[in-house]
């Protein structure tokens, strides 16, 4: 795992890249969320890649949990990848209602990224 740094008008954000699945469960969030937290980043931007597929499986409230730490340290996150090819439509909702706000945004790029967590 490697964190990549970007700063827009002094806003600290974390990019993460790996090969590997770095978010299994709820506890390695949370790790990474303090890991970032207490370098002082702002945001965090990780790779929908880099994420368990249980992730996006409302039913098991994994989403919510996690969002909820982010919410709960005033850490924003952005979450690139390809959402097309999810067919629920509990999930199509959730991102398009999570892209409304400031806190977490589901994008397609990094770039997106930046530009939504710097907003």
């Amino acid at each position: 795992m490697q964190i990549h740094e970007h700063t827009i008008n002094n806003s600290k954000i974390a990019e993460i890249t790996s090969t590997e699945i770095i978010i299994q469960n709820t506890e390695d969030a949370l790790d990474l969320l303090g890991n970032v937290y207490y370098q002082d980043f702002d945001s965090l931007i990780i790779h929908q890649k880099n994420i368990t597929p249980d992730f996006f499986d409302l039913k098991n409230k994994m989403a919510g949990d996690i969002l909820q730490k982010f919410s709960t340290y005033r850490v924003r996150l952005a979450i690139v990848g390809d959402f097309s090819k999810f067919t629920s439509q509990s999930l199509k909702d959730f991102i398009f209602e999570s892209n409304k706000g400031k806190q977490v945004n589901f994008v397609s790029s990094v770039g997106e990224a930046v530009n939504a967590l710097t907003r």
